[in-house]
């Protein structure tokens, strides 16, 4: 794999998407768990790879399903108290899958919704990552990929702050600023 990918990118693409087959589907049996033979009859139900479903729906062969991470009793749990749903059992890319899916399932409401559950989220991050002297394994925990990241982010930029504080390096005059330079006033001409 070349080292331009970021692991978590790989990792996100192949989280499992519902998808409907529009079309049979001849040789590709393997990616149905219940099938007998090697092809896939239209409408059959199954589960693929985010990469793979997107590919197959933009060739309209598949139609997609809401991932069950959107779901209106989630969507309900978060209205009623955010901070306490753990995002990452029902997937660990729910903002990144969220934002692709989206079109995908032509649920405009998901747009809405990932804002209100971010939004809803993010001062329960920050507090808690700014109070916990180590770590905070049970909130962390149920945080997303993307959350972890803001998570520890602003844990590091506290800690900076702190040494900072305490009298870490300060900011300093620049040295070409210490050196007087002489000032000449403009002569009056005489005529």
């Amino acid at each position: 794999m070349p080292s331009y990918y970021n692991i978590d990118d790989v990792l996100m693409e192949d989280e499992p998407i519902s998808v409907v087959f529009q079309v049979g589907a001849n040789g590709v049996g393997l990616l149905d768990p219940g099938s007998e033979t090697n092809n896939i009859e239209k409408g059959a139900k199954v589960d693929l790879p985010f990469w793979l479903a997107h590919e197959l729906y933009l060739r309209q062969a598949v139609s997609t399903n809401v991932p069950a991470c959107f779901s209106m009793k989630t969507r309900k749990e978060i209205q009623a108290d955010a901070s306490c749903v753990d995002l990452r059992f029902r997937c660990p890319y729910f903002y990144e899958l969220g934002y692709k899916i989206a079109p995908l399932v032509g649920d405009k409401s998901i747009g809405a919704f990932l804002r209100y559950a971010f939004t809803s989220r993010y001062g329960e991050i920050l507090s808690k990552s700014h109070s916990t002297a180590g770590t905070a394994p049970k909130f962390s925990a149920r945080l997303t990929k993307e959350e972890s990241q803001l998570f520890e982010a602003a844990r590091s930029s506290m800690a900076a702050f702190k040494k900072w504080k305490i009298g870490g390096s300060r900011l300093e005059k620049a040295s070409i600023l210490g050196r007087k330079r002489k000032t000449t006033l403009p002569q009056p001409s005489i005529p």
